[in-house]
């Protein structure tokens, strides 16, 4: 049996970005917000990400409990990815978050991120 490791977090946004992790995990949720949807689907739902970079932050997910991953026996192989409501909760938290960063675009757009650390 695989020992499982214990985290200690300095304050509840500690804990909220270890589970949200970088940009994919985020996109990844707001795609699944109004259902549950297929490995291709969720690839085309979220610009950008690699086949291998979304099998492995999908995996993250269903281990941290923010995803459901459902396998149907039938040929050929079904598999669908839905929102626990773990997931749902850390959508509804990141909702203000969103919000934010559409009424401030034009002014993250204009950055110099070349110039960020």
């Amino acid at each position: 049996m695989k020992k499982t490791t214990e985290r200690t977090f300095t304050c509840g946004l500690d804990a909220a970005i270890a589970v949200m992790g970088g940009k994919w995990k985020g996109l990844i949720l707001f795609a699944l917000q109004d259902g549950p949807l297929r490995f291709g689907e969720l690839r085309r739902a979220v610009p950008g990400i690699s086949e291998r970079v979304l099998i492995l932050q999908l995996r993250d997910m269903e281990t941290t409990g923010l995803l459901h991953r459902e396998v149907y026996h039938q040929v050929p192989p079904k598999v669908e990815y839905s929102l626990t409501e773990f997931g749902h909760t850390l959508n509804t938290a990141m909702a203000p978050l969103g919000e934010w960063g559409e009424e401030n675009i034009e002014r993250i757009e204009a950055i110099p991120w070349d110039q960020v650390g």
